[in-house]
Order: C-alpha cells, then sequence, then structure tokens
C-alpha cells in the first residue's frame, strides 16, 4: 500500500494529502462531467470536443489537466475531468468569461447535443497513487458518505497492482459558482455530493472493483470507463 507521501506530478500536490475545508483553497480543483448524446450526433460531439473544446479549456489559466473516457459500463456514456489548481480557478474570470461567452459550436453542443448532463465542482481531498491509469471507476454519490470510508476503501484497493491511483472529490458549495450561459443552454445540470475515484492499469481490472465497490457502497451510481486520451497545459514535448 501506497500510504507515504510521494508527489502527483499531476498537479504538485502530496500523494495521500488530506486537509480540511478551512484550507479548500489550497487543494486542487475537479469539474467532474458526465453526459450522453443525442442520438445520431455523436461525430459532431466528437468533432467539438477533440478539436475545439479541449484545447480551449486546458488554455485557462490554472487548468492542468483534462480527461476524457467512455463507458464500458454504466451510465452516462461519456466523462471527462479537468484537474485545476484549485476549485477557485472554475470561478476565475477568465473561465467565467469562457462559460458566458461560448463558440457558435459550442451553442450548438449545449443546447442540442449534451444529455443528461451532470456537472460538479469539486476540491479533490485525498488521492493515493503516483500514477494513472486507463481504466477507471467512478462511484458517485448524492449523498455525502463519510471521507474515513473512502479512504479506507483507497488503501486497501492501493494494496493490489493493478490498482493505479484512487482519489476522492468533495462538491464544493454550488452557491459560490454562477449559473452560466452554457448551463442554461444545457437546461441546467445535476450535481454530486462525492466521486470515489479508481484508476486501474487495465479495464477488465477496473469492472472487477466496480463490482466490489457497489456491494460496499450502495445506493450510489457507478459507471467504468476507458481512458479515451489526455490534454495537459504543458503539451507535448
Amino acid at each position: 500500500m501506497r500510504a507515504h507521501h510521494d508527489k502527483d506530478d499531476s498537479s504538485g500536490e502530496a500523494v495521500g494529502e488530506s486537509r480540511t475545508a478551512d484550507e479548500a483553497n489550497t487543494l486542487p480543483g475537479i469539474l467532474a462531467i458526465f453526459n450522453n448524446v443525442a442520438p445520431g450526433r455523436e461525430a459532431e460531439f466528437e468533432e467539438w470536443f477533440q478539436h475545439e473544446h479541449l484545447a480551449e479549456r486546458i488554455a485557462v489559466p490554472g487548468f492542468l489537466i483534462g480527461r476524457r473516457h467512455e463507458a464500458t459500463s454504466g451510465q452516462p456514456r461519456y466523462f471527462n475531468f479537468y484537474v485545476t489548481q484549485s476549485a477557485q480557478v472554475l470561478k476565475s474570470a477568465a473561465y467565467l468569461e469562457r462559460l458566458d461567452k461560448p463558440t457558435p459550436m459550442t451553442r450548438t453542443v449545449m443546447s442540442e447535443i449534451f444529455k443528461d448532463m451532470i456537472r460538479t465542482v469539486c476540491h479533490r481531498t485525498f488521492r493515493l497513487g503516483a500514477t494513472r491509469g486507463t481504466g477507471v471507476v467512478a462511484v458517485r454519490f448524492a449523498e455525502r458518505p463519510a471521507e474515513t470510508a473512502l479512504k479506507a476503501a483507497i488503501e486497501t484497493l492501493m494494496r493490489d497492482k493493478a490498482v493505479a491511483c484512487g482519489e476522492i472529490w468533495r462538491a464544493a458549495d454550488a452557491l459560490e459558482f454562477p449559473v452560466s450561459l452554457e448551463e442554461r443552454l444545457r437546461g441546467g445540470d445535476r450535481k454530486i455530493e462525492m466521486c470515489l475515484l479508481v484508476e486501474t492499469l487495465r479495464v477488465p481490472e477496473a469492472e472487477k472493483i466496480a463490482v466490489a465497490l457497489a456491494n460496499e457502497f450502495q445506493k450510489t451510481e457507478i459507471g467504468v470507463y476507458q481512458l479515451l486520451c489526455e490534454i495537459t497545459a504543458k503539451g507535448i514535448p
């Protein structure tokens, strides 16, 4: 089990470090997004995401990493998240300007193509593991559980060499973040209270872990996803 404080080179945050709510501004931010796509509009969605949206978002100051995934089991079909320097980045002037001045293609995607949107600004309160994986289990909580139980689950899973990392995402206060034009175009978004994220080296390993976590954390929504791509603020050297 990797419980020592290695550095996570994705954000500079100490691996395994957990902080109180009073220090939330120093925690990495997470923008977690789950969605489906209108039938027959997948090609437009893919063109927009890969060739406009990712580059636009990662160019916002304070955005560090963006990762895209597609479900192998569970719903919604698509899952992407961004790691930011802190949740404060997600209400910065630069980011809010993007949200309130969408490109023509973004307007189309938001109003016609995005379906079943779940979008939540979170604080990443805990992480173990110095690598990332291609298989992902996302356990979504509508009610906030005790973080001690989630930490214990991650610590146990990290004994498995097939597990790359585990993280806890705690929803930020939604009232701190204004409703943007993009969200109004979508007709409003669902929120989550917490997410337990586990990344594995391969997808079949994620599928097995999802079954175990479904038994341990009942009344949750669980999806298993495969990594499609990753983009970083530093780009490809």
